[in-house]
Order: C-alpha cells, then sequence, then structure tokens
C-alpha cells in the first residue's frame, strides 16, 4: 500500500457498486408498527410506537454486509421525543434526512416534526430575518453544510449547545463556541478515470496540481456548486488570497472544463470526457450505483483544502420554546442507529468514532484533512470577490 491511503480499482467496484444503488435510492429496512410496548432504559419506549432495530436505520447490500456492530449510544438509551418540533432541513441529500425523520416519528408516535425543507443558505438567511424580527418559527436549523451553520452562528441567533450533544462529536467537526454540531461529514476527493490515468498520476498536494503534465486539460470543476466554493475559501484561509488566486489561475490556465456540479463532473470522469475531477467523495459511489462497471476511482490530497472535511450539522434556534426537545432530538442525530444510516445510506462519514465509513473509505484520520475553523467557511464574499477576479465565477 502507498504511503497515502487508496481505494484500489478493484476493490472500490467490488464493493461498492451494488450497495450504492441500494443506499442512495433512499431506502433503509421496510418496517411496520408492532403496537408492542419495549422497554428503553433512557426512560421507556413509547406505547404503540414501532419496534426497530439497527436493521431498519442500515441501508442494504454488499457495501454494507459484514459490518461491524456500531457503538457509540443507542437510541434506546435516550430520551423519548415526544412533541412537536419545527425543524428548518438545508439541503437533505434529496430526501434521505427526511427519510431519517420520519423513522424518528415513526419510533416515537407522540414525536411530530414539522420540516421545511429548501436550499440551505435561503434558510439561513430566513432564520437570521426572522430572528432578528422576533418571529422565528425555527426550533432547530438541519444544514448540509457548515457554512450555512455559520451565517445563522455569526448572527448570533443559536443557543449554546449542551455537553451531552457536543463531547460525542471530535473537535475540528463542531463549533468552537458550542453554536452547532456536525452530525454527518463529507470529505473532498479526486475522481479518477481509471482508464486514463492511475494513482501516480494524482499528487498529493492540491497545489501541485496546475504543474501536473498529467493532468493538463484533462481536470473538471463545478466552480458554481456550493461545495467547491467551501473549498476555495478553506484554501483562502490557510494559504491566503493571493496563493488561491494563482492556483485559481493555474488551473484555467492548465484547461479546467466547467461543470454545473460535481455529480455530473464525477460523470464526465466515469465517461472519459476528463481524467479526474473535483469533487466530494460520495458522487463518486452515485455514479456506480447506476454504472457498477464504470472506471471510476478516489484519491485524496493530504493535509491542504483538498483533503477538507466538511460536515452537515444542526444548531438550536434562540428563542425557541423547544430547547429541551430540540436537544433530545440533535442528541439522536448522533446516536449509533442514526449514524450507521449516515453512513450507509447517503455513505457520509460519521461523526462518532464508534461508526465506521463505508466500505473501503479511509478513517477521517487517514484522511489528514487541514486544521480550519469550519465555521469560518461561512466566510463566503471574499471567495466569490476572489473567483469573479480570476474569471472563475
Amino acid at each position: 500500500m502507498s504511503e497515502r491511503r487508496r481505494w484500489t480499482r478493484r476493490r472500490f467496484l467490488a464493493s461498492s457498486a451494488v450497495g450504492a444503488s441500494a443506499g442512495l435510492a433512499g431506502c433503509v429496512s421496510d418496517f411496520t408498527d408492532s403496537g408492542d410496548e419495549t422497554t428503553n432504559q433512557g426512560g421507556g419506549q413509547n406505547d404503540g410506537g414501532a419496534d426497530l432495530s439497527l436493521s431498519d436505520f442500515r441501508g442494504s447490500g454488499p457495501l454494507v454486509e459484514q459490518r461491524p456492530e456500531p457503538g457509540g449510544t443507542s437510541m434506546d438509551d435516550l430520551p423519548n421525543l415526544n412533541g412537536e418540533l419545527s425543524i428548518y432541513l438545508g439541503g437533505g441529500e434529496g430526501g434521505l434526512y427526511e427519510n431519517l425523520v420520519r423513522l424518528l416519528e415513526r419510533k416515537y408516535p407522540d414525536f411530530d416534526a414539522i420540516v421545511r425543507p429548501a436550499p440551505s443558505d435561503q434558510l439561513a438567511n430566513t432564520i437570521v430575518s426572522e430572528s432578528q424580527g422576533g418571529t422565528s418559527e425555527a426550533d432547530v436549523f438541519w444544514s448540509i453544510d457548515s457554512t450555512s451553520l455559520g451565517i445563522v452562528a455569526d448572527a448570533g441567533v443559536t443557543t449554546e449547545l449542551p455537553d451531552r450533544v457536543l463531547d460525542p462529536v471530535p473537535e475540528g467537526f463542531k463549533a468552537s463556541d458550542g453554536s452547532w454540531v456536525g452530525v454527518a461529514g463529507r470529505a473532498r476527493a479526486i475522481p479518477y478515470n481509471t482508464d486514463k490515468l492511475s494513482e501516480s498520476n494524482i499528487p498529493d498536494n492540491v497545489h501541485e496540481f496546475p504543474e501536473t503534465a498529467a493532468l493538463e486539460g484533462a481536470m473538471g470543476w463545478a466552480p458554481t456548486y456550493g461545495a467547491f466554493k467551501s473549498f476555495v475559501t478553506a484554501m483562502r484561509l490557510i494559504d491566503g488570497p493571493e496563493q488561491t488566486k494563482q492556483w485559481l489561475q493555474g488551473m484555467l490556465d492548465h484547461g479546467t472544463t466547467e461543470y454545473p456540479d460535481e455529480f455530473l463532473t464525477s460523470n464526465a470522469v466515469a465517461d472519459g470526457e476528463i481524467g479526474a475531477g473535483f469533487a466530494n467523495h460520495y458522487y463518486a459511489l452515485r455514479v456506480l450505483s447506476s454504472r457498477p462497471d464504470a472506471p471510476i476511482d478516489l484519491a485524496f490530497t493530504k493535509g491542504d483544502a483538498g483533503a477538507l472535511v466538511n460536515v452537515s450539522g444542526t444548531e438550536i434556534i434562540e428563542g425557541t420554546e423547544k430547547s429541551e426537545l430540540a436537544t433530545d432530538f440533535v442528541q439522536h442525530l448522533l446516536s449509533a442507529e442514526a449514524q450507521e444510516f449516515f453512513a450507509t445510506t447517503t455513505f457520509a462519514y460519521p461523526m462518532i468514532p464508534e461508526v465506521e465509513p463505508v466500505g473501503p473509505l479511509p478513517t477521517v484520520d487517514e484522511l489528514e484533512p487541514p486544521e480550519v475553523d469550519l465555521s469560518k467557511l461561512s466566510d463566503l464574499e471574499p471567495t466569490l470577490e476572489l473567483m469573479r477576479e480570476v474569471g472563475v465565477l
């Protein structure tokens, strides 16, 4: 094995293709209300609730076969969810996040989640506007990215999360002031076409890409995509604006092709339109969900913005009258069952160490992400100005 961990094509394709199809369909195991009363060590299972097990939260297919039992705290050891909760859901992985909410409603018949889905940045601005006007309707903001969480936290309209929510999550994946906590992670990666490139063609350092001959005219990116903007913001924070501008210009001069989003970028890699691209790690799995024989694999840079691990996370909105229920809900998202759900249905990185990532994915520690405060990724305007100056936007 090379110094940095890679998936071999054989291992990746063999273990991922069918599992990706099962997981990304948004399906978890079917279940029916049992009507039976079960015992909950955390306060007693609600009478009439569905007697759900781990399999109801776990995806299916070869990718999740023979997975170890997840560690961490089980939902059965947490307080019951009782009452109505308003959840502003930014993003949501094509409905998968809402599927988890509905599972919780089935488990707890006295729990009623009012979910408002919309783009994460739109909801962040709505929450700030509502809160400043004294009319906030959100109890919880659950966003697909830390940028939107930071916008709301920076506006001073969140409450500090208690230790029981923050403690299970490692440093770096929660706000230093306790305003939000990550519940699922996504790593920046380099999907590459294995018919066109080999692992040795992909540098360990993202700053070497503009000078790598094998990547000239072969790279693709999606600069209008939110995840890419967060990546560039991380580079600006780590390396400074001038070096970031030089990198962007270098990639333009190197003949990088633009795509509308990172799923299409990854598909273009699999099609052989380009040799490699910049994308979140799970898009290669989504390609393989419908194209099991696609010649695509993943590479990771090391310790730089190209190795950024961003998070989906939650925060509780200031002024809510449901703070206890909101805290219990967030704690449920960090339970063993919910973390297994994120890992096996969305292929995200679990946020608690006791739950492993899916299949051949390297762990977060093996990825060696950069040291950057994810809360600062909300400072987008300087990044957008920089990208416009270069002509990327």
